[in-house]
């Protein structure tokens, strides 16, 4: 008897399909979109997620550090940058300023410090291969995983080298993986409305195939909720899914949800809660040679990430410790996003899941699956 029941033919075939661990098409993808209920695909995407993980969710200790939110793009969707003719308007962390940042974690047990920012045209290749060596040289236990692949692109032309060695560069200096900012959609048409200055689909694809290629671990988003189409997301998926195929560089899929809060992109409305939930269920079916899908709590919410827990999600990112506003700006949920380790693991066993801490790269620190007496 099948384990799903009063389901359409073809919604009961990919269920099936589903459930027996096979890999699901483009159109069979579709049809989850356009028919699939939210209880359907929550439930296909838990029985996804405790084949891989169990009852585990993973959080890391992490602080950000935002060099600049100066830019020489205009992001549509972005209520974050100033472009760089309004830089009075923004800000600009020197080398010093930044090390002061990490120097506040001093004795504290942070495993990973995030840094991205705008594309500023006197922050180089050179100034950011010295910003990693001065991070290493106080904290070396410290993972860094820093800029975007928009972030490379521009870095990497400006100073005439390939992403090769560009890459390299920065991996002397200190640089242990790449987060998955920047993706956007890869849809050309809607990445024409909404980023067209910004480093192309190919070109973030083969940013991140050189970084897996030179052993290089990265991460992988994508903006969800504006413009694009069903078709528009399951084209972006398959691209990464098709990448994963190669490289197996990937650590986690992070769906962004789109924000119109102080941005070019006002008028479109936000996905809805549902909606959400939805889509994190059907990219933890999709892109099955994923390991992790993590929900980032500052944008959606910690109760809204803590629900995305019975819809695939096996990560809800790290304690921040307020160091972001790349969100906040824009409308997100969490205004001030911090929250202690206790706080954080709290929120995991409210939800009946095991809480572990991980490393970068999923390897345990903690584990905190059994309260304390």
């Amino acid at each position: 008897m099948t384990p799903y029941r009063n389901l359409s033919s073809d919604l009961s075939r990919i269920a099936n399909k589903v459930s027996a661990g096979e890999r699901i098409s483009d159109e069979e993808c579709l049809t989850l979109f356009n028919e699939g209920s939210v209880g359907l695909v929550g439930a296909l995407a838990n029985e996804i997620k405790e084949r891989w993980h169990g009852n585990k969710v993973y959080f890391n200790r992490n602080f950000h550090i935002e060099p600049t939110n100066v830019c020489v793009f205009s992001c549509q969707f972005c209520a974050y940058s100033r472009l760089y003719a309004n830089r009075e308007e923004g800000w600009e962390l020197s080398i010093e300023q930044m090390l002061h940042l990490v120097k506040r974690y001093d004795g504290k047990p942070v495993t990973e410090v995030h840094i991205v920012g705008g594309v500023h045209p006197k922050m180089d290749l050179a100034f950011f291969s010295e910003l990693l060596q001065a991070i290493k040289s106080h904290r070396p236990s410290l993972h860094i995983k820093a800029f975007t692949a928009v972030e490379y692109d521009y870095m990497f032309r400006k100073a005439k080298v390939s992403v090769q060695e560009g890459l390299r560069r920065l991996m002397e200096a200190g640089l242990d993986s790449i987060p998955g900012g920047g993706a956007e959609i890869f849809a050309p048409a809607i990445r024409q409305q909404i980023c067209a200055d910004k480093v192309d689909a190919e070109g973030w694809l083969a940013i991140h195939r050189t970084a897996h290629e030179m052993g290089l671990p990265s991460n992988a988003t994508m903006l969800y909720g504006h413009i694009e189409s069903f078709e528009d997301r399951i084209d972006h998926m398959r691209r990464l899914r098709e990448l994963q195929d190669q490289t197996r560089g990937f650590n986690t899929f992070i769906p962004l949800k789109f924000r119109n809060k102080d941005n070019d992109m006002s008028h479109v409305k936000e996905s809805t809660l549902i909606e959400d939930m939805r889509l994190y269920a059907i990219a933890r079916i999709y892109l099955d040679n994923f390991s992790h899908l993590k929900s980032y709590w500052p944008m959606l919410g910690r109760q809204n990430a803590q629900l995305s827990l019975s819809f695939g999600v096996d990560d809800i990112d790290g304690t921040i410790d307020d160091s972001t506003k790349i969100y906040s700006m824009a409308g997100s949920e969490e205004q001030h996003p911090t929250l202690s380790t206790e706080q954080l693991v709290h929120l995991i066993r409210q939800a009946k899941r095991d809480p572990i801490e991980r490393d970068t790269l999923y390897n345990v620190v903690n584990d905190f699956s059994t309260p304390a007496n």
